[in-house]
């Protein structure tokens, strides 16, 4: 049965604090965020949306964004969450496939929104303040969450993949998956009521909705929702709201450790971090554990749940790099291209199978069959298992390359790469080559104050790594390109 988390958590725990909206100072609990989900439902309605269609939101992080999450399941209506970061043509592209009814847009992408070609998809556009203040003006219904329908393979979220390896394709993720998802974190990784995270992960990303920001409001936790990440603010709010959880991608971590007021922050009610999106530097863990923090990688992807894994604090130190075993509800193989399993410490393809799959591509089923089979999700990230059963992501599949008749996974030449203490930030792909077939080429982004000639790094690595692993050319660059995620775009490092 698929019960509306809001009147629930309005009954059990009305007075809790739910959100914390940074930008504004603006707390509510849970009996008002049910009643602004309620008259937010009441406004919708005038719409006359029908089951299963699309309302779009482009903005930052908001109190808005998650009263509209709520209040469009109480329609049947799904929510687009659009990657404002994306240019106009790029989100015209995605409103031409997913045609929502409306688009609600922030003040600060109102230009974005006028050159979007929504007539072509008859989308309506409504500035996000306008319908704040007609919700207000609404008389919220408790009954309206009587309008929920009760089938779990409704979808609730509609949410376009970063692209990293393609084109962007809309994931359905119904309330099944979102729900199981949520069990599966809080079972998985022991989360509480008492638990307080400050998200600064975009809410059009799966991480910065489905990481914590449900699974806490589904338990009865509190999410303090930043506006968009900057680290300085996120210490900030981190102490001064005693956050017991931590989740962002690697280069946060950096930048956050990078801040002043780092050392001297006070972390004593975080009980532990967890990392994810891209691979992390080892740097980074002993950075963190020298402040006697639990710091560990996670794995998920937009199609599973995200959160596939858990690995025990305990275990974090024994099995550095490991992202643990699979969930309380998932399980997890490694399989070679005939979709048997591997043996202990052989490289396989990662696949997944639980309740917290999603339903497929919107408009897109051979994509979806390509990925579904028989029940498994095939993720296109090798993997391997060493004897305990724990799992370590090896590469992108579609990354490896072979050279001299070896196969090279670019994740094993930039973890090399980044022992160098001059290097920040590494990227690894294969080109061409007419003796070998393919050679690495790394694109470096230094550490603040650093200089060092890439003749060094190449010498560095050949002390890491057998000789064909090691890059053939390394370029000094001053950033690299990268999604919403954090994910470094390799099809999109120069030429």
């Amino acid at each position: 049965m698929l019960n509306d988390w809001l009147v629930k958590r309005s009954e059990l725990s009305p007075a809790k604090t739910a959100l914390l909206e940074a930008d504004s100072g603006q707390r509510v609990n849970y009996r008002e965020l049910n009643q602004n989900a309620s008259a937010m439902t009441a406004y919708l309605k005038s719409f006359d949306l029908k089951k299963g269609e699309r309302v779009a939101i482009l903005d930052f992080n908001s109190l808005f964004h998650i009263e509209l999450l709520f209040a469009l399941p109480r329609l049947g209506a799904v929510l687009l969450p659009l990657n404002y970061r994306l240019s106009s043509a790029e989100l015209s592209g995605i409103l031409e496939d997913a045609s929502p009814r409306i688009l609600f847009y922030g003040h600060e992408w109102a230009s974005t929104a006028e050159a979007l070609n929504a007539e072509k998809t008859g989308t309506v556009l409504i500035p996000i303040e306008d319908a704040v203040q007609a919700t207000k003006k609404q008389n919220y219904d408790i009954l309206t969450a009587s309008a929920l329908d009760n089938d779990p393979e409704n979808p609730w979220l509609l949410l376009y993949t970063g692209g990293t390896t393609g084109s962007p394709k809309g994931a359905m993720l119904s309330h099944r998956m979102v729900t199981w998802n949520a069990l599966n974190t809080i079972i998985s990784w022991g989360l509480n009521p008492d638990d307080v995270v400050v998200m600064a992960m975009p809410f059009f990303h799966t991480g910065g909705l489905n990481v914590f920001t449900l699974p806490l409001i589904k338990l009865g936790g509190t999410v303090v929702i930043m506006k968009s990440f900057d680290a300085e603010e996120y210490l900030k709010l981190l102490q001064q709201e005693q956050g017991t959880i931590m989740f962002m991608v690697p280069t946060m971590y950096q930048l956050l450790a990078d801040t002043e007021n780092f050392e001297a922050a006070d972390f004593s009610a975080v009980r532990f971090c967890i990392t994810g999106g891209s691979p992390c530097p080892e740097i980074l863990y002993h950075l963190y554990w020298e402040r006697g923090l639990p710091f560990k990688q996670g794995y998920g992807l937009t199609e599973a749940g995200p959160n596939c894994f858990a690995l025990a604090d305990n275990m974090i130190k024994e099995k550095i790099g490991s992202v643990g075993k699979a969930v309380f509800y998932g399980r997890a193989k490694s399989v070679n291209e005939e979709g048997t399993a591997v043996s202990p410490g052989e490289i396989g393809e990662l696949a997944i199978k639980g309740p917290h799959l999603f339903s497929g591509y919107w408009n897109n089923p051979q994509a979806t069959a390509e990925t579904i089979k028989d029940g498994w999700l095939f993720t296109g990230d090798l993997v391997r298992q060493d004897k305990d059963g724990f799992f370590y992501i090896v590469d992108r599949k579609k990354d490896m390359f072979i050279s001299g008749g070896e196969d090279v996974y670019p994740f094993e030449v930039e973890s090399a790469l980044y022992k160098h203490k001059a290097v920040a930030e590494a990227a690894v792909v294969g080109i061409p080559h007419e003796k070998w077939g393919e050679v690495g080429r790394a694109y470096v982004v230094l550490n603040k104050g650093y200089k060092v000639d890439p003749d060094e790094l190449i010498e560095h690595s050949k002390t890491h790594l057998a000789r064909y692993k090691v890059p053939r050319e390394v370029f000094i660059e001053d950033s690299l390109p990268k999604s919403p995620a954090g994910k470094i775009i390799k099809r999109s490092l120069p030429q």
